[in-house]
């Protein structure tokens, strides 16, 4: 009985018809006539028009699928890596003999015009029998599905991985980037205002003794650190005291010289002492100038610091992946861990980190950036269990003729029924979502590759993970 919902076609085709046709399907190809017609004599012909439902996401999988003709997508209504399959004509799919499928995965429906033909799963044993090559057929077809579906998946996991790593990367970023636009910002304003106020200084015609003193003024000011404003109290009442005495001047822009002037820890004795050799006009304009200079020269510092972060964190990206550079090389461990440590640092808000590196570890020969991916999973998953507060410990030292990598954090632990599990593909303890628990099985393969070993041990409070690595390259190849 069809019990998807579909409908069979107004005037049912030819046997003879539907095992030429079947001849079209890619695994049966080369199926003797008389197997293609038993087939088609067995199996249930239907169609379906475009947008036309054929079946829905979780309900039950009773049927082998031979599309004869058109097209069916499944699509996914809770998302997932594979939120989208395409069946085209010619495809074998739907439940197949020794599949451990139960329930269609997604909402299926028909992009135009479908005609297939249905086996129903209470005939597989009667088909297999009649059709003994079927089998075989069935078999290489289950497993390049489970090729198929193991490439999307992990290379959904890669995905994921590298969203997390952008989005890291991204928050980094913006933090310089942002400080570098507002002080380059500010730094055009107030070039722009000396501009102006050049002139006016040229109109003050002062004497050469008036340009030595205030040169040697503004280098006696300059001469003092700037405020930390570590006492935010202190700072309020200098400015409080300068822009009072700018007022009295009178001078235009008092608050903002005395806010100038405060961060350099300039006070009422050194204006006073611009009096001694200047007007009140003179002083006003030549402080005026002064309180750019010193906006403009922290702007220019702002810029260079940010420009530095973003090259720091640039240099980051190229050492973690390894960019243009040779497969095999001579890694620093210590050097990868803490590469990707920080490209994952926007995340350890609230973590405090510690690194014990043994002095002067050689370096083994490896795939850089595939250990670096080793180091992210595990990172990762620290820091997933540590939530928003924790300590984090990296460490890496000599064991014997092995490099051994240990990461520690204090999160809740895994669960002793699980840790022998955690490394099988799949495996999560991630809500839906949110992890395929594909990144230790990664791992893990990434590990063997360099004929290394990784291993955990858990506890509530104490959670490491141990990494060992051969030191002879001749042992890892």
């Amino acid at each position: 009985m069809l019990t998807l919902n579909l409908k069979p076609p107004a005037h049912p085709t030819p046997a003879e018809q539907i095992a030429e046709s079947l001849e079209r399907i890619g695994p049966l190809h080369g199926l003797p006539l008389e197997d293609r017609l038993w087939l088609a004599r067995n199996g249930e012909e239907a169609v379906a028009e475009p947008g036309e439902v054929i079946f829905e996401e979780g309900t039950e999988a009773e049927h082998m699928i031979l599309i004869l003709k058109g097209e069916i997508h499944v699509r996914r209504q809770h998302g997932g890596p594979m939120a989208l399959f395409i069946g085209r004509a010619g495809q074998m799919t739907g439940l197949l003999p020794f599949s451990r499928m139960k329930t269609y995965g997604g909402q299926g429906f028909a992009i135009s015009h479908a005609w297939a033909l249905y086996i129903h799963k209470s005939r597989f044993p009667e088909m297999l029998a009649a059709i003994p090559s079927m089998t075989q057929r069935i078999v290489s077809t289950l497993l390049d599905r489970v090729r198929e579906v193991t490439r999307i998946e992990q290379q959904a996991e890669k995905l994921t991985a590298l969203g997390k790593l952008a989005g890291n990367l991204a928050h980094e970023l913006n933090n310089p980037a942002s400080a570098a636009q507002r002080a380059a910002a500010s730094l055009v304003t107030e070039l722009r205002a000396n501009r102006s106020n050049r002139f006016k200084l040229v109109n003050l015609c002062l004497t050469d003794t008036q340009i030595r003193g205030i040169e040697e003024w503004e280098q006696h000011i300059l001469s003092r650190p700037a405020d930390d404003h570590t006492n935010a109290a202190a700072l309020i009442a200098r400015e409080e005291s300068l822009r009072n005495w700018l007022t009295a001047l009178p001078c235009e822009d008092a608050w903002d010289i005395a806010a100038q002037l405060g961060d350099q820890l300039a006070t009422i004795d050194d204006l006073n002492a611009l009096r001694n050799f200047l007007e009140p006009r003179e002083v006003c304009v030549a402080l005026q100038y002064f309180a750019r200079y010193l906006r403009s020269t922290r702007s220019v510092d702002t810029l260079l610091n940010a420009t530095d972060r973003i090259f720091a964190l640039i240099s980051a990206v190229k050492a973690y992946s390894y960019m243009d550079r040779a497969p095999i090389l001579e890694i620093d461990v210590p050097a990868g861990l803490d590469a990707t440590a920080q490209m994952l640092r926007s995340r350890m808000n609230g973590i405090t980190i510690e690194r014990d590196y043994q002095p002067n570890l050689p370096k083994i020969s490896a795939y850089g950036s595939e250990l670096n991916q080793v180091w992210t999973a595990l990172i990762e998953n620290a820091l997933d269990a540590l939530g928003s507060q924790g300590h984090l410990k990296l460490a890496c030292r000599l064991e014997g003729e092995m490099l051994l990598v240990e990461i520690w954090d204090t999160g809740p632990g895994i669960p002793p029924e699980m840790q022998d599990r955690i490394f099988e593909p799949f495996f999560t303890t991630k809500a839906p979502g949110q992890g395929l628990g594909l990144g230790l099985d990664n791992a893990m393969r990434i590990v063997r590759k360099h004929r290394g070993h990784i291993s955990v041990r858990s506890e509530p409070g104490s959670t490491c993970f141990r990494v060992r690595l051969p030191l002879d390259q001749l042992q890892a190849y």
